[in-house]
């Protein structure tokens, strides 16, 4: 596979546009899972009916919640418009859920699965939902606690979002490559740089979307996909990108969780910026390429195993022409750039950007982590711990 650019693009590393004038930005909002380590062993440990007590003390209703399995939590931003709201919420939330975890003993690890240890489920976080999840999809539950960023864009209008969808799925492997952050599991290098997609990929709803032609297509595939019991309800439908089936947002599904939470606001201000575009490509009539469903699963593989150092097809194109990854991050900012910069969020992104095609993403500061510490896991955990308030 070709080596990750030495050298960033004027497309991405040059000076952004300072717009005449900012203009109201839709809301955005972000979802982050986490890990829970032993403070002494770093190994995954389930302790987070106790951290998340404690952490909505802290931080207040709503914004921590439990996931499925009891070595994870995860936290929920207020709505947001600017950049600096979104990036003060979520080191809000992670310094926050941090000092409750330092309260059981343990460490908030933004990675998308376990470095040491196992984190499950088993156990399950005692609810309904989670236990019929065992009744219904038995061992496929097994090991699942795996975690991920989810970014809400506001789209009022659920026409739009479902058509916007079409235009923002060629995307997703692209997306994918540049937030991989999950390149170790139970104590080993899996290989690829993002390990959780793989794993989270086992449900039978999860991954790309289809092609949608409006909202009357939509609800019927969910509801067959209910009907056959591949899916618990709506919310079970875990494409990487979908209408809400709860919120006027459009919800993209398919990063890691990010190391920093820098990197997770840069991120999400992209996305916003992506999602804007295909929106505005809804409402000027312009009809999405129909990329194939099997193509977009096989390049969202590419991206899971090769990262920022590999090549993927050009997906948001009809040709899907093989592409180094760095040069589609150039394409992507393409894209976003003039949005970017009537938000005023260009600067943040293409600082991300940069560093992206200068040294890849977290998978790869992993690994240098621990080339540089003889291989110790141990040290890449102490390396990506979240500082508690």
């Amino acid at each position: 596979m070709p080596e990750p650019l030495d050298a960033v693009t004027p497309a991405v590393a040059g000076t952004p546009t300072v717009p005449a004038e900012v203009i109201a930005p839709p809301t955005v909002g972000v979802e982050e899972e986490f890990i829970l380590v032993d403070r002494d062993s770093r190994a995954a440990v389930y302790r987070a009916p106790s951290v998340v007590h404690a952490a909505l003390d802290r931080l207040g209703p709503s914004h921590v919640t439990p996931e499925v399995s009891q070595a994870q939590v995860e936290t929920v931003s207020a709505v947001c418009r600017t950049a600096a709201e979104l990036e003060a919420e979520i080191l809000r939330l992670r310094r926050g859920t941090a000092a409750a975890a330092a309260e059981s003993d343990c460490l908030l690890i933004p990675s998308g699965t376990a470095i040491l240890g196992r984190t499950g489920p088993p156990p399950v976080v005692d609810k309904p939902r989670y236990r019929a999840f065992i009744d219904r999809f038995g061992p496929l539950l097994h090991d699942q606690g795996v975690n991920a960023c989810h970014v809400h864009v506001g789209v009022a209008d659920r026409e739009e979002a479902v058509r916007a969808v079409n235009h923002l799925r060629g995307w997703m492997p692209l997306l994918l490559a540049i937030t991989g952050n999950s390149p170790y599991s139970a104590g080993a290098d899996t290989g690829y740089a993002s390990w959780r997609s793989m794993v989270w990929g086992r449900w039978p709803s999860a991954g790309p979307p289809p092609y949608l032609r409006d909202t009357a297509h939509h609800e019927q595939l969910v509801g067959q996909l209910v009907a056959t019991e591949a899916a618990m309800d709506p919310g079970m439908v875990y494409w990487h990108v979908r209408p809400s089936p709860h919120l006027p947002t459009i919800e993209v599904r398919v990063a890691d969780v990010q190391p920093e939470p820098g990197t997770t606001a840069a991120y999400a201000l992209l996305v916003r910026a992506l999602v804007s575009c295909a929106v505005e490509a809804v409402r000027a009539g312009e009809r999405a390429p129909e990329i194939p469903d099997a193509l977009l699963r096989a390049a969202c593989w590419q991206a899971a195993r090769y990262g920022t150092a590999g090549t993927l097809p050009a997906t948001h194109t009809r040709d899907c022409t093989p592409t180094a990854v760095v040069r589609l991050i150039e394409e992507l900012w393409k894209r976003v750039e003039s949005h970017l910069s009537r938000y005023g969020d260009d600067r943040p992104v293409s600082d991300w950007l940069s560093e992206v095609q200068r040294h890849g993403s977290g998978s790869v500061r992993q690994r240098r982590v621990a080339e540089s510490h003889g291989g110790s896991l141990q040290d890449v955990v102490d390396a990506l711990a979240v500082t508690p308030v």
